[in-house]
């Protein structure tokens, strides 16, 4: 009796262990990258409770925690994983796990806790695993999953954790999560839910944070969630809510200390209840549709964000701003934004008195009176300033220097006196300085040389007279904008302009600047944009100018200029607007580039200049000549006729020896929709660094890239120009993929042809990124890769579709192509992969 009864309760365990130890194996063998070598201990040399990540139960010797989270893995999660039975936690937390997650999770009944949260698991959420009923916590949140939330969750009642943040879920919020008595943190933010808000969600009376943030829920806000007296986070915003803020919602809601609602279209007025949550820290109720005063802020004592901008509020009188100095007692605001507004009256003067903490002050676009006050110097922790488009008067205070820890400083477009103080060089950490449009006047202060972060300055429409200070242009660090036009600026342009190699646009129209156009300009190689126009510059167009191949604007109009007009901006590429007009050029003006299109180039008032396209309205380039000029004529087109005749021959004997082709001037890039600079691939590419290199070829290399304005991913292969015949492969590929179309074949996107910011040659072609490499990596993966990607397997479907795509695109430049096509050898590495595996 009692020995039968203990063999076979010992043989039940020794079953259970096998079948355990059978389950990891077999989630071991779904796990395809393993880079940290953490799987290894997963062998029969020692018992399984002892493998990474394992944690049995001392009774039974049965899995009970399987802990994999941070380690780098890659792979499919194994259904298998539903026969380890006793399992209680599931943590897989920051790998690479992708798939489905397996319907088999819902049979582990003793599930209480599942971490899937940061892999790329796809499909939709297993519905069974309502049947875990344990369940108290579930964080799946950074996958990709899709689908909508199961209704079934609602089964769920002791289940206080729900996450399923940045995945990409559509439908509604199920109404029978308003059954999980015990929930108290659900976080939805990041999907495409749409719908309204369940009415259900107001029975969580347990719920402390309640995030759905950058949806598409639309309706009102529940009544009944306003009064979840337990909430301390309540945030939706990004989303379509309309509706109005409930009047008690401090009363209803008093631990709350974040209330988000930012980005929908609230309207009505700021609650006054609002008052008295004395425990909120982030206000955050900006780009809605709110109206009316902001009333007092005195007792919330916790505030540190106060976001209201983009809104109605205010009636632009005084008065408006009277919360503002409710807030003075207060020790721990770090940003008060309220730009966007039609708040009126004057700058409040107690912002002075503000908290050493105050970091951020935003109040531009407003109609806000009065002066800067004196004593803005105190907040020393402010690290920006923003009050651009108010109607500010009088100086910039002297003390502004005293914000050493001031990074953005906007006072632009309003009516701001006096002269710019020469403490603001103190502004040692000052990145953006905005000033324009204002009436300030006296010179620009030599001072600002000290602030060497500045990356973007703008001083323009103003009365600022004298010459522009050398340690301006000396700062290196520019590299947006430097605007100091529509000023009464003169002087040369001195020659400390040569240190703006960053610079991406410099505007000095509009001034009284005379003498030469310095020749070191040529060194701004980063220029995209340059206006010199309005000025009283003479001489010509430096040579050195050809050095700014990115320019893609160029005005020098209203001038004294003189000489020619440079052949070099022809071969510009990116150059969209050139403006030469009213100066004193001569001679033949060009036929090509931008001087092709007279929507873009501006030649007016130059009565010396000639020829260029009909457009342009340009005199014919032949004058009368004398008999005797005539006659020189003459003999010399004959003379010329006979010289180009031998050279000819000469010539085209050559061509038959040798079989050289001539570099054409244009590029297949004519053709393509995308146009692009060396400037936009050298920062596309991270400057051609060797983490963005992704291959190596006969004539070039291959880089993958960024586009910036796009956010498009490429591949640029850069010809090495000194390799023989690299010239001649640029202009093959680009005449043959021009023409060719086909799903199979990689597609060119664009080419560029030009020079670099050394003024060497430079050619690229640029290509769809074929994100999963090629078939050699697939099948036959380099030892010791860091990538697990490279180390999946294909099936046999995938290489049967490989093979006949192979096929097509064979038969497709056998058959179907109008030239001939030379496509040197098949082999996997010369097989790309995009993301469908194409």
């Amino acid at each position: 009796g009692p020995n039968l009864l203990g063999l076979a309760t010992a043989t039940t365990v020794i079953r259970g262990n096998d079948t355990d130890q059978q389950a990891l194996l077999h989630l071991k063998a779904k796990i395809t990258g393993d880079q940290l070598k953490v799987m290894e201990s997963w062998n029969s040399s020692i018992h399984f409770c002892q493998w990474h990540g394992i944690t049995c139960g001392r009774k039974h010797q049965r899995v009970t925690k399987l802990e994999l989270q941070f380690l780098e893995l890659s792979g499919s999660l194994s259904p298998y994983i539903g026969n380890l039975s006793f399992l209680k936690e599931l943590n897989l937390a920051s790998n690479n796990f992708y798939d489905h997650i397996p319907q088999e999770v819902g049979h582990l009944r003793r599930l209480e806790r599942l971490e899937l949260i940061n892999n790329s698991f796809s499909g939709e959420i297993p519905s069974n695993l309502s049947a875990c009923s344990k369940l108290t916590y579930i964080r799946m949140r950074g996958n990709q999953l899709r689908g909508e939330i199961p209704g079934s969750f609602g089964l769920l009642s002791k289940l206080k954790f729900l996450s399923f943040v940045n995945n990409s879920l559509r439908g509604s919020i199920p109404p029978a999560l308003g059954n999980l008595s015990s929930l108290e943190e659900l976080y939805l933010t990041y999907n495409a839910l749409s719908g309204v808000l369940p009415e259900a969600l107001g029975r969580l009376t347990n719920l402390t944070h309640f995030s759905a943030d950058e949806n598409s829920i639309s309706g009102s806000i529940p009544t009944a969630m306003f009064n979840l007296s337990n909430i301390i986070v309540f945030s939706i915003g990004g989303n379509k809510i309309q509706g109005t803020l409930h009047s008690d919602l401090a009363i209803t809601m008093p631990r709350v200390e974040a209330f988000s609602v930012w980005g929908n279209q609230i309207y009505g007025k700021i609650p006054i209840s609002i008052s008295n949550a004395s425990n909120l820290y982030q206000l955050q109720l900006d780009e809605n549709r709110l109206s009316g005063n902001v009333p007092s802020l005195e007792k919330l004592e916790n505030l540190f964000v106060l976001n209201l901008y983009t809104n109605h509020l205010g009636h632009g009188i005084e008065g408006d701003l009277n919360f503002v100095c409710t807030l003075v007692n207060n020790t721990k605001l770090g940003i008060l934004s309220i730009h966007n507004n039609n708040f009126g009256g004057v700058f409040p003067k107690c912002i002075r008195n503000f908290s050493r903490t105050f970091s951020v002050l935003g109040i531009e676009h407003n109609n806000i009176l009065g002066r800067i006050p004196d004593g803005i110097g105190n907040l020393n922790s402010l690290e920006v300033l923003r009050a651009s488009q108010n109607q500010l008067s009088g100086p910039i205070p002297f003390d502004i220097g005293r914000l050493q820890k001031l990074k953005k400083f906007y006072v632009d477009s309003n009516f701001l006196s006096g002269i710019i103080p020469h403490s603001i060089g103190n502004l040692t950490m000052l990145i953006e300085l905005a000033l324009d449009v204002n009436k300030l006047k006296g010179s620009i202060p030599s001072s600002l040389g000290n602030c060497q972060n500045l990356l973007r300055m703008t001083l323009s429409h103003n009365n600022l007279s004298g010459s522009i200070p050398p340690q301006v242009l000396a700062l290196s660090s520019l590299s947006i904008l430097l605007n100091l036009s529509s000023n009464y600026l003169t002087g040369e342009l001195p020659f400390e302009v040569e240190k703006l190699k960053n610079l991406g646009e410099l505007d000095v129209s509009k001034n009284r600047l005379s003498g030469l156009l310095p020749n070191n300009l040529g060194s701004c190689v980063s220029l995209e944009k340059l206006f010199l126009d309005g000025n009283l510059f003479e001489g010509p167009i430096p040579s050195s100018l050809s050095s700014l191949r990115g320019l893609a604007a160029l005005d020098v109009s209203d001038n004294n200029l003189s000489g020619k007009v440079p052949e070099f901006l022809a071969s510009f590429g990116a150059l969209k607007y050139l403006n030469i007009s009213f100066n004193d050029f001569e001679g033949v003006i060009p036929s090509e580039g931008v001087f092709k299109n007279s929507s873009a180039t501006f030649v007016e008032g130059n009565n010396k200049l000639c020829g260029g396209i009909t457009e342009l309205h340009l005199s014919r380039c032949n004058s009368a000549k004398s008999s005797k000029t005539s006659l020189r004529l003459k003999i010399v087109i004959v003379a010329v006729i006979l010289g180009v005749t031998l050279i000819f021959l000469f010539l085209l004997i050559m061509l038959l020896r040798k079989k050289k082709e001539q570099q054409p001037t244009t590029t297949c890039a004519e053709n393509s929709l995308l146009r692009l600079s060396y400037q936009s691939i050298l920062r596309a590419t991270n400057g051609f660094s060797t983490q963005n290199l992704v291959g190596l070829g006969s004539f070039g290399s291959v880089y993958r890239g960024i586009l910036e304005d796009t956010g498009e991913v490429i591949a640029v292969k850069v010809l090495n120009l000194l390799n023989h015949g690299a010239s001649r492969s640029f202009l093959a590929e680009c005449e043959v993929l021009k023409n060719i179309r086909h799903r199979n074949l990689v597609k060119l996107l664009t080419a560029v042809s030009g020079a670099d910011y050394q003024g060497n040659d430079f050619k690229a072609l640029v290509y769809e990124f074929m994100v999963n490499g090629s078939l050699e990596d697939w099948l036959h993966p380099p030892a010791g890769t860091n990538e697990p990607e490279t180390i999946r397997n294909l099936n046999l479907f995938q290489r049967l579709n490989m093979a006949i795509d192979v096929a097509h695109a064979l038969e497709y430049l056998h058959h179907h192509c109008e030239i001939l096509i030379t496509h040197c050898d098949l082999k996997p590495s010369n097989i790309l992969l995009d993301e469908e595996m194409v």
